[in-house]
């Protein structure tokens, strides 16, 4: 039995009642319920879609839950249901929710079209980068001058701050592309696939930049290993899926994504970059397109809403204050300006 939560003060007779009588398991099924009604009663009675998609609504509702607004203003009941174990399976649902979109999205790339067109997808990849590397690193430095807060770490140097700083503001929302551009219904059009070659490239060269940014050679050496194994290792995963049958080339799919997800993640590229080349070097005759964009509708409907919404769960608003939503607010800035310079461009 669960003890009652300690908030600092008397808890309400039912936080008391709930917390000495619900297990892990049920309190996880009324966080699963809070996941899909929540938003979903928001974007449907709300009518919301014109101006906020339901991924979006979904997005806002989980930091809403979260610890800094209803944690903050229900603390009971928010430490009550969301406690950590709670918080931790609904973290592995969303893991495994957002490789296998990923995945799906990787598969469904045509490998031979982009190695067809590697000189362009590398030269404009490259050129997306580099605006918003370039502002965000100007705001990075902003903030180092500032010194309100102490931004950087005992153990880094300000141009590390810097460099990572500009580097994360020319990451790709890989998910949230996807879903996008599926709602476009773009995704397996020529330019969905462009763009879906450009994002995945510049994502793949900033983790691996990331890695020089903090001088973690260890980090630099796991990435050699795992480049050299996948490339062979995907060879010989080719031709087993060749020479299997359908009904058997799902399963060893899976053990596959699952096993590169986890490699690049011990390398140091995060499991996603790993699930999409899982996915990248597959054939979509393998599997056959309908069957993927039904699994990829389902696994949207089903776990995409927890990966959504479990970010904003973690999300808390106590370190720095105001400082620390201006210091949001320039990077998101430099961002979206850089993107919008190089579209425009």
């Amino acid at each position: 039995m669960w003890p009652a939560v300690d908030s600092g003060s008397a808890a309400p007779p039912l936080i008391d009642y709930a917390a000495t009588t619900l297990n892990t398991t049920e309190l996880f099924l009324i966080a699963m319920c809070l996941i899909f009604a929540v938003p979903y009663l928001i974007w449907r009675l709300g009518r919301t879609d014109y101006w906020a998609p339901l991924v979006v609504v979904q997005i806002v509702t989980g930091i809403v839950l979260g610890p800094g607004v209803v944690g903050a203003a229900y603390p009971e009941y928010y430490q009550l249901v969301f406690r950590p174990e709670v918080v931790q399976g609904l973290n592995g649902v969303a893991w495994w929710a957002v490789m296998l979109f990923v995945f799906i999205a990787g598969v469904e790339l045509d490998l031979a079209e982009a190695w067809r067109h590697r000189g362009e997808t590398l030269i404009t990849a490259g050129s997306a980068m580099i605006v918003p590397l370039l502002l965000g690193a100007a705001a990075a430095g902003l903030l180092v001058v500032n010194d309100a807060l102490p931004w950087v770490g005992e153990s880094s140097q300000p141009w590390q701050f810097i460099a990572g700083l500009g580097m994360a503001c020319t990451v790709t929302a890989l998910p949230i592309l996807i879903l996008l551009m599926e709602k476009l219904e773009i995704l397996q059009a020529p330019l969905g696939q462009r763009i879906l070659r450009y994002a995945s490239v510049d994502d793949v060269v900033i983790w691996g930049v990331l890695a020089l940014i903090l001088t973690d050679w260890q980090r630099i050496g796991r990435q050699v290993v795992f480049v050299v194994l996948f490339s062979v290792l995907a060879f010989g995963m080719r031709r087993l899926m060749a020479f299997l049958a359908e009904r058997d080339r799902w399963y060893v799919a899976l053990v596959w994504l699952a096993a590169v997800s986890f490699a690049a993640h011990w390398a140091g590229l995060h499991f996603m970059v790993g699930a999409f080349l899982a996915g990248a070097v597959m054939e979509v005759r393998w599997f056959g397109l309908e069957r993927l964009d039904q699994l990829r509708h389902h696994v949207v409907l089903v776990l995409m809403p927890v990966f959504f919404l479990s970010t904003g769960l973690c999300t808390t608003w106590e370190s720095g204050g105001v400082v620390v939503f201006a210091a949001a607010l320039l990077l998101l800035v430099a961002a979206d300006v850089g993107t919008a310079a190089f579209t425009h461009s």
